[in-house]
């Protein structure tokens, strides 16, 4: 029983140390996030610009 645990935290923590590529470059991601979230904003502003303030 105790082998059996220390195999499974053995696994673990060699998984846990494996490193390798992301699959998709972060930069990418955080690019296409910002995009977006600019075109959100200036379809608020398209939105909104025409608008009397009350």
């Amino acid at each position: 029983m105790l082998s059996q645990i220390n195999q499974a935290a053995v696994l673990a923590v060699r998984a846990a140390e494996e490193h390798g590529e992301p699959a998709v470059n972060p930069w990418l991601i955080g690019g296409v996030v910002l995009a977006f979230l600019l075109f959100l904003l200036l379809g608020l502003v398209w939105f909104g610009g025409g608008r009397d303030h009350s």
